[in-house]
C-alpha cells in the first residue's frame, strides 16, 4: 500500500474536502482526487462519499482512518527519536492561538525565535476559533478551555485579566464613568455573538445589558482599534491595553479573569521543532506573567 496515497487520504479525511486537502498538501486538486480514487481501487472499497459541499467517510474510510492514524503516530514518534540527536532545529511548526494572545504577545516573540533558527519555519495562526490537534490543524494550540478528554499534552500557561477601557477623548465627549450606572447609553464595542467559540468569552453579557448600543467586531484587534479611536467603551485584555497609553482603565473594581492553556499532541511533542517552540512559548509567558494580571487600583 502506497503511503503517499494514505497521506493524501488522511488530509482529505481531516479537511473534509478534496480542495482543502490539496491546499494543505500543496498539490493540484485533480491530483488529490486521482490518488484517492487509485487508493479506493487498490483496496477494493469506497472510502469517501464525494458531495458538492465536501466529503464524508464511509464505514471503510472510518476504519482506514483509525489504522492510518496509528501508523502515522508511530512514524512521527520514530522520527522524533531519530531527529532528537541532531543539533539543528528545522521544519515547520504551526501555532494556533486566540487572536488576543497571538497578535499582542506571541507575534513578536515567535518572530524572534524564528530569527534565531534559520531552518525553522513558524506559522502563527492568531484567529478567534478553536484548532484541532488530532486533525493536524496545528502542532501547538493555545486555548481558553481545558479539554476534558483526548490524548493531549496540556499545560496551564497563565491566568489573565480583562478590564473596561475607553480613551480620555471619548470620556471628555460623553462624560466620566465612575460607576456601572454611568455606562448606560454608551456605545459598547464588543464581539459578534455568532462568532463566539468558547464559554470563556461570556464576560461581555453583563455590560451588554447596561450598554444597549453595540458595535460588534469579529476579532480582538478590531475591538481594540475601535476603542483606541475613541468611539466607545470595550472590555479589553489588560496585557494588550497596557501597550497603548491612550487607553484608560475604567471601574477598577470590575475585571474578568480567564486562563490560557498550552497544548500539543504526544505524537509530535518530542520533536525538536515542536519542543523548541512549545518551551519558548511557556518561557516567554512565564517571564511576563505579571503583565497578564491587572494590578488592583484604589
Amino acid at each position: 500500500m502506497d503511503w503517499d496515497r494514505i497521506r493524501i487520504f488522511l488530509a482529505v479525511a481531516r479537511a473534509g474536502q478534496i480542495l482543502g486537502a490539496a491546499q494543505q498538501l500543496g498539490l493540484n486538486h485533480a491530483t488529490v482526487g486521482r490518488q484517492l480514487t487509485a487508493l479506493e481501487g487498490e483496496l477494493g472499497a469506497k472510502l469517501v462519499e464525494r458531495q458538492t459541499n465536501g466529503c464524508t467517510l464511509t464505514p471503510a474510510g472510518e476504519a482506514l482512518l483509525a489504522s492510518a492514524e496509528r501508523v502515522e503516530s508511530e512514524l512521527l514518534q520514530a522520527g522524533a527519536k531519530l531527529s532528537g540527536a541532531t543539533a539543528a532545529v528545522s521544519g515547520t511548526v504551526r501555532v494556533g492561538a486566540p487572536d488576543g494572545l497571538g497578535n499582542y504577545f506571541l507575534a513578536r516573540r515567535l518572530a524572534a525565535l524564528a530569527n534565531r533558527h534559520p531552518d525553522l519555519t513558524i506559522q502563527l495562526v492568531p484567529l478567534p476559533r478553536t484548532f484541532s490537534l488530532s486533525r493536524r490543524e496545528a502542532d501547538i494550540v493555545v486555548t481558553l478551555d481545558r479539554p476534558k478528554q483526548g490524548k493531549l499534552i496540556i499545560k496551564k500557561l497563565t491566568d489573565y485579566t480583562l478590564s473596561v477601557y475607553a480613551t480620555d477623548n471619548y470620556l471628555k465627549a460623553t462624560g466620566k464613568v465612575k460607576q456601572r450606572a454611568d455606562l448606560a447609553g454608551r456605545l459598547f464595542v464588543t464581539h459578534v455573538e455568532d462568532f463566539v467559540y468558547s464559554r470563556a468569552l461570556d464576560y461581555a453579557a453583563e455590560l451588554g445589558q447596561l450598554m444597549k448600543r453595540h458595535y460588534e467586531c469579529g476579532s480582538v484587534v478590531a475591538q481594540m482599534e475601535a476603542v483606541r479611536a475613541g468611539h466607545g467603551i470595550g472590555i479589553l485584555h489588560d496585557y494588550a491595553a497596557v501597550q497603548h497609553p491612550e487607553l484608560k482603565r475604567l471601574l477598577p473594581g470590575l475585571r474578568f479573569t480567564r486562563t490560557y492553556w498550552l497544548m500539543s499532541h504526544p505524537d509530535t511533542h518530542d520533536t525538536r521543532r515542536v519542543g523548541e517552540v512549545y518551551r519558548h512559548i511557556a518561557d516567554e509567558v512565564r517571564a511576563a506573567r505579571a503583565a497578564f494580571i491587572a494590578q488592583e487600583q484604589s
